[in-house]
């Protein structure tokens, strides 16, 4: 597999590494520094760029027929608009807050415990985030497809992130600090005891590995896809 990788930093340096191993090749690199290699040339492009540059480079990358991969969070007001040019032009792409494996599972298993707690009025929730000093957005898109979920099954009216402000929304607090991959939890308490799911990731390793299981699925296809059709868990 040959790929474009849009956005240089860690991931982008991650990606680069572990696909070698794997025995794919970088053939071509976007980054707001520099560019080298001809998209022309890739299989697939996989975006892990800052938000403000995630738009330019999917259309770029859908304008030379590749396949788009995109992990990028902070750019999602833009999402319908990339929907439409990718299906206007007959191009593959695929979103996701987080290629973790082990996250999308943990997706699954958030929608379960939202509609179960639906009826019982006796617990609040909450989400609590963590993630390295680096990261730019907050709260994280992991973070907001948990809340997106909870609130499909929920009368909460929003979310709200390091603030208790409006008690129809649900709080969310964000931390960065150090070199933290991500940490995500999801906690519902009432006055008798508290339930929690969490997710913890130990490296960035599980990211890059289901970025490249996603990359290595999309080729040759065409369409708007997610995680769950890559994993079959839809």
């Amino acid at each position: 597999m040959k790929i474009a990788l849009l956005g240089y930093g860690k991931m982008g340096k991650s990606i680069e590494s572990i696909a070698q191993e794997k025995g794919h090749q970088v053939v071509a690199w976007r980054d707001r520094s520099f560019e080298k290699g001809a998209l022309a040339d890739a299989d697939v492009a996989i975006n892990f760029s800052v938000p403000d540059a995630a738009v330019s480079n999917i259309k770029e990358a859908l304008d030379a027929k590749l396949p788009v991969i995109c992990g990028t969070t902070g750019w999602l007001k833009h999402y319908d608009e990339i929907i439409s040019y990718c299906k206007n032009i007959d191009g593959a792409f695929l979103y996701a807050s987080n290629f973790s494996i082990g996250v999308n599972l943990f997706f699954k298993l958030n929608k379960l415990l939202a509609q179960w707690m639906q009826t019982q009025k006796d617990y609040t929730v909450s989400l609590k985030e963590e993630h390295h000093a680096q990261k730019v957005d907050a709260p994280s898109g992991t973070a907001l497809s948990l809340v997106n979920t909870i609130l499909a099954h929920s009368d909460h009216q929003g979310w709200e992130v390091n603030t208790r402000s409006d008690q129809d929304k649900i709080p969310i607090t964000a931390v960065r600090q150090g070199d933290v991959p991500g940490t995500h939890t999801v906690q519902y308490s009432s006055i008798i005891d508290t339930i929690s799911i969490k997710h913890e990731a130990h490296s960035r390793t599980g990211f890059v590995l289901g970025a490249l299981v996603a990359a290595e699925w999309i080729i040759g296809k065409k369409g708007i896809f997610d995680m769950d059709d890559v994993l079959k868990i839809s």
